[in-house]
């Protein structure tokens, strides 16, 4: 093990494990699960800005994503940038709208809003199972993340590295709640762009500087510096798919649609919108150049997921190294918690609650049952993620397209189609969950697109027929008075 590393990171985590303290003790008085689970909507421009953007950017942008660049080449960061509108979109299009129906049914997850929508207890427990096995993919590829970002550079053992790494996520989260997770994705937040700026410029320094960098790319591979990439890879139906899956389909991610419902008002929308749209940007096009000239000095990884990792300890001196090993580890811990926080409140608020409605004021219990499950879960994910793939890019988009298939047109349509109905949204459900899952475990991709194309152009199909076949509910017409 390396000391010079291992000692920022110790630092990092009692920060981490500080503000998770002093949250608990900032917890307002009122309504547990609405504090425990929102954080009693109180987030102002910048907490929210910072809240949405950690949890969106994750493992797959700090280790995955830097991987596919070093392994493609500079055509993968251009392709990254498509991501840059995701904050403005989710905010912009759920954005008011969704917090005022949220306050106006007290909801507390994505399926409150749902089931206040369109009043079908099927239609909640088909979404809180979908919400949980595809969240399931999604922790375990973070957690992958962070023991492999400890493995390769801190030294420590991937295994050992996995249980101090889950551990502690397990238990801030759990004890901490959504106040303590988006205080630490403030922080977290400041970490990634600090780190990211720090890491470019020292790689573009030991490269002898950015024309050196792209001539060696060049003597590598000269389709690393092509547009096409490695391969011919990035295709024009590749980036019409991608621009689908990590773009306009992340209205559709629960994770990122519950921080809508969380904030204090529209100015906070305001401000979130153009602070995060900028984070994204600097910290897309920062890490993805970072991994792809990051060749020019490694050319020989086999691992490409390794690279961020590889280059800490080849271009910056030790302290700063494990200095900037916080700015990933920020990253797959701000969407662990949002992740984790969202499939605790969805067996407690929407399968126990649906199930026993009578133990809703039973704060006591809920405050042991929400701790107890957020742990329990978090250490059932470490068990998940013990034998690891080489690329965990492609496991982390899988379960973005399986999120996105099931809720994208639900969630939008419900707000903005006042005629939309449980029966549509049903279908689309079933059909989106079951074509993606089908197109995805076959590797199939008509036309040359990935499945959440044609799996979110079906479900919306399926929307549209499904529709006549079912009636509007009462909370359409709060919808349409919205609208007007």
């Amino acid at each position: 093990m390396k000391s010079e590393l291992i000692l920022p990171l110790l630092a990092y985590l009692l920060l981490v494990a500080g503000l998770s303290l002093y949250a608990m003790r900032k917890r307002h008085e009122g309504n547990f699960l609405s504090e425990y689970f929102l954080g009693s909507r109180s987030m102002g421009g910048f907490v929210l800005a910072m809240t949405l953007t950690t949890t969106y950017i994750s493992a797959s942008s700090f280790i995955g994503g830097p991987g596919a660049a070093y392994k493609y080449g500079l055509g993968w960061v251009l392709l990254s940038m498509v991501q840059v509108p995701a904050v403005w979109l989710s905010l912009g299009v759920l954005g008011k709208k969704f917090a005022i129906l949220a306050r106006r049914y007290n909801a507390v997850t994505l399926n409150d809003m749902l089931f206040a929508r369109y009043r079908s207890p099927l239609l909640v427990w088909l979404a809180s199972l979908s919400l949980l096995i595809a969240f399931i993919g999604a922790m375990t590829v973070q957690f992958i993340g962070g023991a492999r970002l400890l493995e390769t550079a801190a030294g420590i053992p991937y295994d050992t590295g996995l249980l101090i790494f889950g551990g502690t996520i397990a238990l801030y989260t759990a004890f901490g709640g959504f106040r303590a997770s988006v205080l630490n994705d403030a922080m977290q937040g400041l970490v990634m762009l600090a780190g990211t700026f720090i890491l470019l410029f020292a790689v573009i320094h030991a490269a002898g500087g950015l024309h050196s960098a792209v001539d060696k790319l060049s003597q590598i591979n000269p389709q690393l510096v092509s547009a096409g990439g490695v391969d011919n890879i990035l295709s024009p139906t590749f980036l019409a798919s991608f621009s689908v899956l990590v773009c306009f389909g992340v209205i559709g991610l629960p994770h990122t649609a519950v921080r809508c419902i969380s904030y204090k008002d529209s100015k906070a929308v305001h401000r979130g919108i153009i602070l995060g749209t900028i984070v994204v940007t600097v910290l897309m096009f920062g890490m993805h150049l970072a991994g792809a000239l990051g060749r020019a000095i490694l050319p020989d990884l086999t691992v490409p997921d390794r690279v961020i990792p590889t280059l800490m300890i080849h271009v910056l001196p030790p302290i700063a190294a494990g200095i900037f090993l916080a700015a990933p580890m920020a990253a797959i811990m701000s969407t662990i918690n949002a992740q984790l926080l969202q499939s605790s409140a969805t067996i407690v608020k929407d399968l126990f609650l649906r199930l026993r409605p009578h133990q809703m004021d039973n704060e006591p219990l809920l405050k042991r049952l929400s701790g107890a499950i957020t742990l329990m879960l978090g250490l059932l994910l470490l068990l998940a993620a013990w034998n690891p793939p080489d690329m965990i890019i492609w496991l982390n988009l899988l379960a973005f397209g399986g999120l996105e298939a099931v809720f994208l047109w639900p969630l939008v349509l419900g707000l903005y189609w006042e005629k939309a109905n449980a029966a549509g949204a049903l279908s689309s459900m079933i059909v989106g969950a079951g074509c993606y899952t089908l197109l995805a475990s076959l590797s199939l991709q008509p036309l040359g697109f990935h499945p959440i194309v044609p799996a979110l152009l079906l479900s919306l199909i399926a929307f549209l027929i499904g529709n006549r076949f079912g009636h509007s509910t009462e909370s359409a017409a709060v919808v349409s008075t919205l609208s007007e």
